[in-house]
């Protein structure tokens, strides 16, 4: 498989990632002559082993690239710059709240609404996989707990901003949540080893794995009660609508949530008491014309 791990210049907690990444003392990044969006691409060498680089990537490639757009708006990957096809992407991203509390995040991209102002397309979901950000989740939370940084927490969010029109699965992976957390070396660090990480335990999630795959509907942005079902062994979600877009969904949303995960889906997950009378029943009457499960989050 290849995976393609995309920084923006216009972002600072992306470039601080992207620096770790490229000054790790753990592994090694080649520079190469290929070109995109005008940078040049580097690739995954292996890990560093008692100063011997030790390449573990049998038929498999990390590239590292770089834009100067911004990410929640790279629509066009331009691929056709250099000889790649990626089959997973994962952004390293900034993230930004009211609250600006030292956070990291994953989480799957789409529009519920109409609303596009963040990027990506009215209504549109982009591509994913429940068992990239699962990965994604694991890593983030282990490397969070091994690193001293206090106060930083770590969240699943749910689908927001773009971008959604990429015919590739992608999840972000997020520092935030000002600019005082953006720049900080070691929560780069931490981001950047978590991302590499990921990557890994997602190829041993697709040699092997007996994970059911869910849609999460309900709750609130942060997720926790989907965030308590990801930490549980069996089960990876991707994408998850909060409760107030409930009532804007639709069958073709709900389709595209079918059908933009990777993996075949085999629970409808619903955060019941995150969802209000109306929202349920708006909800499971379009629910029902699916032949797949429905289930409460309090039945994990």
């Amino acid at each position: 498989m290849e995976f393609l791990i995309i920084t923006s210049t216009e972002d600072k907690a992306s470039m601080n990632i992207r620096n770790n990444l490229l000054n790790s003392k753990l592994f090694y990044f080649r520079k190469s002559e290929k070109i995109w969006h005008e940078n040049p691409i580097y690739n995954f060498e292996g890990f560093i082993e008692k100063n011997n680089l030790n390449t573990p990537l049998i038929n498999n490639q990390i590239y590292l690239g770089l834009t100067d757009e911004p990410l929640i708006f790279l629509n066009n990957l331009k691929l056709d710059q250099f000889n790649i096809n990626p089959d997973a992407i994962i952004f390293a991203s900034r993230h930004t709240s009211k609250t600006a509390r030292p956070a990291i995040l994953i989480h799957t991209t789409g529009n519920w609404s109409k609303d596009a102002r963040f990027g990506g397309d009215p209504c549109q979901l982009s591509k994913t996989s429940a068992l990239l950000q699962k990965a994604g989740f694991i890593c983030l939370e282990k490397h969070l707990n091994m690193k001293n940084l206090p106060n930083f927490t770590f969240d699943m969010e749910v689908t927001h901003h773009g971008p959604t029109n990429l015919e590739i699965p992608l999840v972000y992976m997020e520092l935030g949540s000002s600019k005082k957390e953006w720049n900080i070396k070691e929560a780069g660090e931490m981001v950047g080893n978590a991302i590499i990480d990921t990557i890994f335990k997602y190829l041993s999630y697709n040699k092997d794995s007996n994970i059911k795959i869910g849609l999460g509907f309900g709750g609130t942005h942060y997720a926790p009660n989907f965030n308590k079902i990801m930490r549980l062994p069996e089960i990876a979600l991707s994408f998850i609508c909060p409760k107030y877009y409930i009532q804007l969904l639709n069958q073709t949303l709900i389709t595209q949530m079918i059908e933009n995960t990777t993996e075949a889906i085999d629970y409808f997950i619903i955060d019941w008491k995150g969802t209000n009378s109306e929202d349920k029943k708006h909800l499971t009457s379009l629910l029902e014309h699916y032949e797949i499960p429905i289930k409460k989050t309090k039945e994990f």
